[in-house]
């Protein structure tokens, strides 16, 4: 039993060497972990933080200058549709005066045209009451001779002028 216990003992003592030995390893390896890996380590999640943060705030313009473009987009819409409302009316009115304007032409050429007709049916008019004018003063030269170179009963004057009048009546339908 002598040599268990020993062995025991032994096995079971702490090894206050060993362990300081790795407690001073585990002190300098975190030492140069703080010095050559904590730092660089650090600064990459800083970095990646910062543009993290930074692409949020990107995007966030982003979304905010897309807004405000659409919303200008929007109101250049909402303009063009004005403006060609706009120009619609006011082609419509000129197609209106347009309209007014040749229907008004062609009253005033409707009536020119009439005014001229009635003055054409005037002077032909004119025209024909001074041809039976004369026709009627030769009719009555030429009764008027024949009476004076003849003097005829009543029946025979009748009778004259009626003939005088048939070859009138004959005449102007030649005309």
């Amino acid at each position: 039993m002598g040599t268990d216990f020993i062995l025991g003992a032994v096995a079971t003592s702490v090894k206050w060497g060993d362990m300081l030995f790795y407690l001073v390893l585990f002190i300098v390896l975190l030492a140069l972990l703080k010095h050559f890996a904590w730092g660089p380590v650090n600064e990459m999640m800083d970095k990646r933080a910062n543009k993290i943060a930074n692409d949020i705030d990107s995007a966030e313009d982003a979304r905010q200058k897309a807004e405000e473009l659409a919303v200008k987009r929007q109101d250049a819409l909402k303009a063009s549709h004005v403006e060609a409302s706009q120009i619609i009316e006011r082609a419509k009115k000129n197609g209106e005066q347009q309209k007014n304007i040749i229907v008004e032409n062609a009253h005033s050429e409707a009536q020119s045209f009439k005014e001229t007709a009635k003055q054409d049916i005037a002077r032909e008019r004119q025209d024909a009451l001074e041809g039976v004018k004369n026709d009627v003063a030769e009719l009555s030269l030429e009764i008027a001779s024949k009476v004076i170179s003849k003097n005829l009963q009543f029946d025979d004057q009748k009778a004259l002028i009626d003939s005088y009048i048939e070859g009138l009546g004959k005449q102007n339908e030649v005309k």
